[in-house]
């Protein structure tokens, strides 16, 4: 009798542990496929423009979804030293940039102001 609860009980903690990570698949599949910033459209080149001390150059590219969704704008920060780049900006139902740095490490894109570079704007989690 023993044999057989103590089977159920690693039954049960096997079931438990191969739940909670298909639950965690699903969880990072979602978001790899729909939040990542890191797999936005590249987009058309619309503008760009280089902080105050020459870091970092924010470029701005229109992505067009096609005749379903509007345009949407992504920012690309460039860290000018070392070539590394990271999307910082995504938001939709724009067709236009407008960048003013704020000083040395603050952007204000679209009315939107980030503190480069670990601030971002992504539409999407509004």
């Amino acid at each position: 009798m023993l044999k057989v609860i103590k089977t159920k009980e690693k039954l049960t903690k096997w079931l438990l542990i191969g739940c909670c990570g298909c639950i965690s698949l699903l969880g990072y599949g979602i978001y790899r496929t729909f939040f990542d910033m890191s797999r936005l459209p590249e987009g058309k080149y619309l503008t760009e423009s280089t902080s105050p001390d020459g870091a970092y150059t924010l470029k701005a590219y229109l992505s067009d979804g096609g005749a379903t969704t509007g345009y949407a704008v992504r920012g690309e920060l460039v860290f000018n030293k070392g070539n590394k780049e990271k999307n910082i900006y995504w938001n939709y139902k724009e067709s236009s940039a407008d960048i003013h740095w704020q000083g040395k490490d603050t952007v204000e894109i679209n009315g939107h102001s980030l503190h480069v570079p670990n601030d971002v704007y992504d539409f999407r989690r509004e």
